[in-house]
């Protein structure tokens, strides 16, 4: 059996303490946000700025 990939970030934080692992916040902070995503506003949207769509980060 192979190893199951890591979850993708959820689209907005959900502002909860502790911050889950999928956050995000947590994620930019650690340095494991995907390639060509920030988060601006509690929000995850592209480095154009741009809103990032669920079916986009299942790709």
């Amino acid at each position: 059996m192979g190893k199951k990939g890591k979850k993708p970030p959820k689209t907005e934080c959900c502002v909860s303490k502790p911050r889950c692992k999928r956050c995000p916040i947590r994620m930019l902070k650690d340095g494991t946000l995907p390639d060509g995503m920030t988060v601006k506003k509690r929000r995850l949207v592209t480095l154009e700025g741009k809103p990032v769509k669920k079916k986009h980060l299942a790709a």
